[in-house]
């Protein structure tokens, strides 16, 4: 595991918050709901635990600005560091009790994420990282898997929610995608995704119109388990273009060729 004060800073935030979630999840019929809009939740379980990890953060470094899924962009006196939170990636799953979901948060140090956490509280499974130490789920060190060939892949993506992002346009990835690897799945939650990936779970991840606090921590999680991710057009910073493709070195960039035909 990674020992450093930052890690812990990050570790104890994710985990105070995750509690207030396992509690609502438990009650999940007694929730109040809003909508934001069409297909995009938010719950009282979302709001609370990103107003603990906004506590903890600024209190433990009161200088850093956030990117919060919720509140927004908070400025920070210090510009060259910025907190990318998501308090509950998997909203529709929480809602509709399925047990996938997670909190994250990614830290971007002059443009370069540079420590990842990732908690996914019902099976207590810790996903961390720092930039150059490598990537670890609890105790384990992360590697993508070697898979060489498309047929035997896992692939999984992510999908736009209502009046968000180009539904034919996934249609015809998907079919693409489905006519050459071993298995397409969804599974709601895009920082999982990248975990998964990361931890040789799936072999192939993307995703368009993809917000940077659902990647900043999965992306980094990523590289350090010496995987690949670009934007899913293959441009270098999927931060920027907000949407991504990620795998090992081999298949990464077959799924990019394929993403790029489909769009030609």
């Amino acid at each position: 595991m990674i020992v450093s004060p930052l890690m812990t800073v990050m570790v104890d935030a994710v985990r105070k918050a995750a509690r207030g979630l396992k509690r609502d999840f438990g009650e999940i019929e007694n929730l109040q709901v809003s909508r934001k809009g069409p297909g995009d939740f938010v719950s009282a379980a979302d709001r609370k635990a990103e107003a603990t990890l906004r506590e903890a953060l600024m209190k433990a470094r009161p200088g850093y600005g956030l990117v919060m899924e919720e509140s927004g962009v908070i400025e920070g006196q210090d510009k060259t560091h910025t907190w990318h939170v998501d308090p509950l990636d998997g909203t529709t799953n929480f809602l509709h009790g399925v047990p996938h979901f997670c909190i994250s948060v990614g830290l971007e140090r002059e443009g370069t994420i540079v420590a990842a956490v990732i908690y996914e509280p019902i099976k207590d499974e810790l996903y961390i990282a720092e930039r150059g130490k490598g990537a670890f789920l609890n105790n384990k060190r992360l590697r993508v898997a070697g898979r060489q060939d498309l047929a035997d892949s896992l692939a999984l993506y992510g999908s736009p929610y209502l009046g968000r992002g180009s539904h034919p346009r996934l249609l015809k990835e998907l079919a693409a995608v489905m006519a050459v690897t071993g298995g397409v799945r969804q599974t709601g939650s895009a920082a999982l995704d990248l975990a998964a990936v990361a931890c040789g779970r799936a072999d192939l991840y993307w995703e368009r119109d993809i917000q940077t606090w659902d990647m900043a921590a999965g992306l980094l999680l990523v590289r350090e388990a010496g995987g690949f991710a670009s934007s899913a057009d293959g441009g270098a910073d999927p931060m920027t273009a907000r949407s991504v493709a990620c795998g090992n070195e081999v298949l990464q960039r077959e799924l990019v060729a394929i993403l790029r035909k489909v769009g030609a």
